[in-house]
Parts: C-alpha cells; structure tokens; sequence
C-alpha cells in the first residue's frame, strides 16, 4: 500500500481520483493549492505525490523544491492541458512522470506500480531547459537566458528578432514562463489572415458585424488578459491595419468590429519577425510608431550556426522526444554529433528537427543504431544562391513577386518549402500568389 497526496484544485477530479485511488488499495490525502500540500509535506510522509501543474497559488513545479532530502517521494505531474506536455517533458528529474486528464484507472494503476519502457526518463540524459523552454549552455544562449530573466521581471512589450527556424515562438514561450504571470499564453500569426479577418482575430467581432459572424467573438488581446500575447510575423500585418494596433498599444481597449463599446485590455505584447531592423527601417512593413509601442524591448534570437555546442544537447532531446513517442531506444553516436556540428544550418533549430526525425525514420527501430540520411544539406541550403536580378528603380513589390516565383521554381512549386525558405507562413505565401492573380496549382 502507498501514500498518496494528491495536490489539485478541482474538486470534482479529486472526487473521482480519491476513489479509483482507495479503490487501487492505497492511502491518499489531499491538498487543493500549494500552501496546503506544503502543509501536509512538514507533517506527513509520502510515497506518491499527484500534482497538478496549474494551481491556483503558483505552478506545482513549485513543488517540487520544497520536496525532503534524502528518500523523495516520485512524482507524477498532472496538466488538463495537452500541449503541456512538452514543457513537462526532460525538465524534471527522472523521479518525475506525467499525465494528462482526463485520467483512467488503468494510468493510475501504471504509475503507482512505477511500471517503465524502453523509453523512459530514467534512460535519457538529464537536460536542462530553461524557463521550461529553452535549451542550450553556449555564451549565446546565456546572453539570451539574462535579457529573458530581466524582461521577465517588467511588463514592457518585447520584439523577437531572429532568422526563420530559430525557435521565436519558444522564446515568447520562454518569457511568458519567467514571468509567472495570472493570465494566459495565446498566440496568433498575423501572416496567416486575410485583411478582412485579420481585424476580427486581433480584436474580435460582434454578431452579425460581416457575413459568417453568427455569434460574438472575443480576440486575441482580450483572450490574453492578464497574460502574454504573442504576435508572430508582425511584419506581415497590412499597413492599413497598423493604425488600429497602435491604437491598442496607446489606449489599452479594443473596440471589437461591428462594436461601439471600448473593452479594457491588459496583457504583454511579444512580436516576433525574421526582419533584421535595418530591414524592417528600409521596406517600410512597419510603421515607426508601431515599432517603438512593440519594441520596448527588443532581442535577437542567434541562429544555429553561432552556437554550434548547443547542437548536441539538442539532438538529443529531439531524439529522446521520438523515443518516447515511438517507444525506440535510439543513440546518437559521438561521430555523428561531430558531424552534426559541422553544418550551419541554415534553417536552423526547426531544421535540425526535421533532419533528426527524418534519421529516426530511416533507422531500424529494433535497433540502437541512427542512420543518418546520405545528405544533411535541405533547400534551405539554396536560400543564399538565389538570384532576384537587383536592378536600380525597381519597385520592392517587383523584387517580391521576382523572388517568391525564383524560390517556387527552386522546388519544384512546392508552396509549403518555398514559404519556409522565403521564412514566410504557407498562407502569406497563399495571398501573395492570389494578389498576383495566380490562382493555379493550389495543391501541393
């Protein structure tokens, strides 16, 4: 028979635990927030702790550092949020597991008998991610981790600026995290919606405000209150609707489309573009004022190459990841991580992914053994070759149009590489062929 203290703050999951919990044949007490669980910790030992991720005063990784020396009771994360996993996941210790709700007797029963497969923590490398989110131990990433943990502490709006495939969306992530904030983390691409759409996604519409409104909707702002809202490929937002932003940057209230009624809004706004900032100055995609209301703070993501020692680490956690997934056992052999580390990729981390998914693919999976694929290289390589004919007087619109034709004829019209080549979302790629009048060949 095991102790268990279940720490969760909805009173109905507990109900229920407690009684596939007792009915398992073991002892359990509960706590409904942190305070209480530390309460019962000073007085009582445990041999199971269930903890939720979320409680009402504080993360229960929280938890975890007021756990007793010595013996420690193992500990099984719980989270009602799927995409939580992935923050769960090699940030804890190899005493820590997790569940997602809802829960089923038989996960009870499995991590209560502690039972293990190939793939479990205990046989991966321990590897810190910071803030939940980030690896990486280079002087780069150092760099990066202090300007996050000062940020963190403020409520200025942040500007990610960094190549494609550098992982700006994890850095958002990452800051959201430091900040311990009460609201939620919501993101949106503004690359991704038509300019009719893209008023009604930011501040959200009222019934009946254009044809398809058939209810009232909240947007990203409100839905971020009190929390982070992360605004990816802000370059990409059509200048005619920057006014509106600004206005929401400077007065702090949406007027949803179709409204009258200005709602309060109080969330921190972290963009996100793979624009240098001379860029940004030059092709006019962002209007000043804009830049100064979203630029308070702004950080430059390094790309791969500038911190090949992070290469490894990173190998291994995205390998580890597919282990678990797939329930393989794969290694990564030091000659390999050698090799690795001697390309730039130039998609960076989504590249580096990508390839190692790509070697697990092609490996046997009864085996240890990773077989890399005969080239590394991807159509990213291509990026730098490509040849849009500069010459003075030509329109930047001119360039574009010359410059995306140039890429899809590099692969062949394959719009999902030719957009992340050009480091633009599949559905700007999309509306830029439209607005060009080359409405053919819509699939891939």
């Amino acid at each position: 028979m095991l102790t268990v203290l279940l720490v969760d703050d909805d009173a109905e999951f507990t109900d229920v635990a407690c009684t596939i919990i007792e009915f398992l044949g073991h002892e359990v007490l509960t706590a409904a927030n942190l305070a209480e669980a530390k309460e019962w910790l000073s007085k009582e030992t445990f041999d199971h702790i269930l903890l939720d991720f979320m409680l009402p005063d504080g993360s229960g990784l929280h938890l975890l550092e007021s756990l007793p020396a010595g013996k420690q009771p193992r500990v099984t994360l719980i989270t009602g949020h799927p995409s939580v996993k992935g923050i769960i996941k090699d940030m804890c210790g190899s005493n820590v597991d997790y569940l997602v709700k809802p829960i089923q007797r038989e996960d009870l029963e499995s991590v209560f008998s502690q039972k293990k497969t190939a793939s479990s923590k205990k046989a991966q490398p321990a590897i810190t991610k910071h803030f939940g989110q980030l690896i990486g131990e280079s002087a780069p990433m150092q760099e990066l981790y202090k300007l996050v943990s000062r940020v963190s502490r403020t409520k200025a709006n942040v500007m990610l600026l960094g190549e494609s495939g550098v992982g700006k969306e994890v850095v958002a992530a990452a800051i959201h995290a430091a900040s311990e904030c009460e609201g939620p983390y919501v993101a949106t691409n503004c690359g991704a919606f038509s300019k009719e759409l893209i008023g009604s996604e930011l501040f959200g519409h009222e019934k009946g405000a254009f044809t398809g409104a058939v209810g009232r909707k909240e947007g990203v702002f409100e839905q971020a209150e009190n929390g982070t809202l992360f605004l990816d490929e802000i370059t990409e937002m059509p200048i005619d609707m920057q006014p509106n932003l600004l206005r929401v940057l400077e007065n702090k209230v949406v007027i949803r489309v179709g409204g009258t009624k200005a709602m309060p809004v109080n969330c921190r706004v972290v963009s996100a573009t793979n624009r240098s900032m001379q860029e940004i100055a030059e092709s006019k995609v962002l209007r000043e004022d804009i830049y100064f209301r979203l630029a308070v703070f702004p950080i430059t993501i390094p790309p791969l190459r500038e911190r090949k020692e992070d290469i490894p680490l990173l190998a291994e956690y995205f390998i580890n990841q597919l282990n678990a997934e797939n329930d393989t056992r794969f290694k990564w052999q030091p000659e390999q991580l050698e090799k690795l580390k001697t390309y730039d990729w130039p998609g960076n981390v989504r590249e580096l992914r990508h390839f190692v998914h790509r070697a697990a693919i092609m490996s046997d999976p009864d085996s240890e053994s990773i077989e890399l694929p005969k080239t590394i290289e991807s159509p990213f390589a291509k990026k730098q070759t490509l040849s849009t004919g500069l010459k003075a007087g030509r329109t930047i619109e001119e360039v574009e149009k010359e410059l995306i034709y140039a890429t899809l004829e590099k692969v062949d019209g394959n719009k999902t590489t030719a957009a992340e080549m050009l480091g633009i979302s599949t559905k700007t790629l999309y509306n830029r062929l439209h607005a060009y009048g080359d409405l053919s060949n819509d699939s891939e």
